[in-house]
This record gives C-alpha cells, structure tokens and sequence, in this order.
C-alpha cells in the first residue's frame, strides 16, 4: 500500500497543505523546526489514530483553531481508499471511504505504517513502558480487536486502582467489589498476554534472518515476552486463568496496602537477547541500535505476511543516527518494494540508488515543494 496525496488542515503549524506522493522514497528536507517531522508524524496520526510523539491530542492542533483535519488517499490492492481523521477538543472523529467509524479501533488498521525515529533506538535500552506500547499498537495493525481489548483492560485497570485506593484509605471496607473487578482484569489480562506471546513469536521468526544478516552471521536474536505473573507461551486461557487467580490471592494483601494493581500486562516486558545475552544490560550501543533495527525490519515483513501488503515506512531523522553499514541495509531491504519517508536536513554523505532515484521535498516555514 501506499499513500496518494495528503491533505492538512490546523495540522501543527500547517494551515493548509496538499502533497502528492509517490510509491518510492520520498525524501522530505528542511532545517529543524519547519515543519518536516510534522508531516511525518501526520501520517502516522492518520495510520493510528494517535501521535508517536505527544500523547496530548491539543498539540496536533495549529495555534489558535478550534480542530486539526487530516486527509489521505490510500492505493491498496484492491483499490483506492480516502481516509480522514479531525481532531478537535472533544475528541477525534475518523472516516474509511467518508464513512464515519463508530469506534477508533474499527479505524486502526485501513492503513498501516511502521514508524522509526531516532526514539526508536531507545526501545531495546529504554523502560518497559516503551516496549508494551511498541507491542500494543504492532498487534493493532494485524488485529483491530486487539486495540478494543486494551482499551476495555485499561478501564477496567482505573477502576480497579480506583477501588484498591479506596481499600487502602479505609473508604471502602468491603473487598466483593474488588473480587468482581479482579474477576474481569483477569479474563482482559489473559487475552492481552495470549495475544502478546504470539505476536513476539512471529517478530522474533521475522527478526533472526534479518539480524543475521546485519552482523555478518555473528550474531543471533531472541526475543522474550517476560509476563508479571507465572504464565507461558502455549498454555491455554484457562490454566493463564488459574495462574492469574493464584496470584491475586498471593498478593491481594500487597495490592490493598499499596492502593494499586501489583500484577498483569501493564507490568509486563519484552526482552531481547544476543548471542543468549541480555541487549538491554549487556549489549553494546551497536548492538542495540542493530536489534532496534532488525526488529523494525521485521515490523514490515510481518504485516506484509499477516494482510498481504506492504506497510508505509516512516523514517525520521533516523539515518544520520546508523552508520553506512546499517543505512545501506536499511536502504537496500526496503528498495522497491515499500513506500518510504526520510525525514533529513540534508542527504549529502548519505551515498546510496534508493535516495537518487527517491523524489525530494523541501520544507520551509510550514510549506512544502517538490524539488524534483
């Protein structure tokens, strides 16, 4: 898939604007703050419904107005599709085909993207919380459901920190409540995790060949799913159930006294591993950057094998932070077959087919031109 043409509304500090867009390497330049990661992070918001960088949707929307449109026209396999996204103070509004979506998980998934930015490097190094939120808006992409149940298990998780605060300060005495909400967070939290194992599984078989690759065959890579409580990979609903059940009565205590939820998937964690060592703790910078790599590699082919096309890769200000080994791997994967953006100030140094034959944009002051 690719996309056709942009439309900007009070996107960021974009009045209007209208792209058009080629099914190769789009090349977006500009100095720093005119506007280049803006357009990249538009489509982005236009694929997920939400922002990689700000998880405060009023920042989308340029200074002053009351709402934020963005328009795309799609070309997929089976033909073209618009798509549209306003944000406003209310909330956010989505349409497939002019439609409106009743629900945003409905939306997710009409178009998809990988997305890799200079944060990207920190998802091996950086928190837990990096690499839940990688995981949850991957599985996302390949499974809508998915976005709904996560959404189901956060509200359930707020009401049941709500009531656990309520236990701790002696507001509420009687603990039946929090059995019942206990008995949801459970049936949510062993769908999550069941659907995070096999997701992990199909990343790492994605991610070895690619990894292998990129270290000349001298290094291998394994990725781990680490669950908070004692569940693994195979194991069906029931006995997850079971295992969810044994732990809360272990820890029911704890929780009351802390005034929080000690256990489930907003605990949980992705490890990584080269050469059967832990990347996070052992590994060194390049061999951080190189799995951040592979994994974001894998990202493409997975959703290629899972729904038949190719994902939209967004690259921002990624490829002055590879060196040429890794860049020229990056460039050579994705050459000819996967719609691309770069994000850069400037492409000299950067001696690689795919940037001469890509299209090239210039940015200044909130306005976009081809340049060739």
């Amino acid at each position: 898939m690719h996309i056709e043409q942009l439309f900007l509304k009070n996107y960021r500090n974009y009045e209007d604007l209208e792209a058009h867009f080629e099914n190769k390497v789009n090349v977006i330049l500009g100095e720093n703050a005119q506007g280049k990661t803006n357009v990249m992070e538009s489509i982005y918001v236009l694929a997920m419904a939400k922002s990689h960088r700000t998880s405060n949707d009023k920042e989308l929307i340029r200074w002053d107005e009351d709402y934020a449109k963005i328009e795309g026209r799609i070309k997929k396999n089976h033909g073209s599709l618009p798509i549209q996204l306003v944000v406003s103070k209310k909330g956010k509004k989505a349409k497939v085909n002019h439609i409106e979506q009743r629900k945003l998980s409905q939306y997710v998934g009409n178009m998809n993207v990988v997305m890799f930015a200079p944060e990207d490097l920190h998802l091996v190094k950086g928190s837990p919380q990096i690499r839940r939120r990688f995981i949850d808006m991957e599985i996302g992409q390949v499974s809508p459901v998915y976005l709904h149940e996560v959404g189901q298990f956060l509200k359930i998780l707020q009401q049941r920190n709500h009531y656990l605060k309520l236990l701790q300060t002696r507001k509420q005495t009687d603990e039946t409540m929090l059995d019942i909400l206990t008995e949801q967070f459970i049936e949510m939290a062993v769908r999550i995790i069941h659907k995070r194992f096999a997701y992990t599984r199909m990343l790492e078989e994605w991610a070895q060949p690619i990894h292998a690759g990129i270290s000349r065959n001298l290094e291998s890579l394994k990725i781990m799913y680490k669950p908070s409580v004692e569940v693994s990979e195979g194991q069906d609903l029931s006995k997850m159930v079971t295992a969810f059940e044994e732990k809360f009565v272990k820890i029911k205590k704890r929780e009351i006294e802390r005034g929080v939820s000690l256990f489930g998937p907003h605990r949980d964690d992705l490890l990584f591993f080269v050469n059967d060592r832990d990347v996070q703790t052992f590994g060194s910078q390049g061999q951080q950057r190189t799995t951040a790599l592979s994994v974001k590699l894998a990202e493409i082919e997975l959703i290629h094998s899972e729904i038949g096309e190719y994902p939209i890769l967004l690259l921002d200000d990624v490829l002055s932070e590879l060196d040429d080994y890794r860049q020229s791997h990056l460039l050579n994967t994705i050459q000819g077959k996967v719609q691309t953006f770069v994000t850069t100030t400037s492409v000299e140094g950067i001696d690689h087919q795919t940037l001469k034959e890509a299209s090239t944009y210039k940015v200044e002051a909130g306005v976009i031109n081809r340049v060739q």
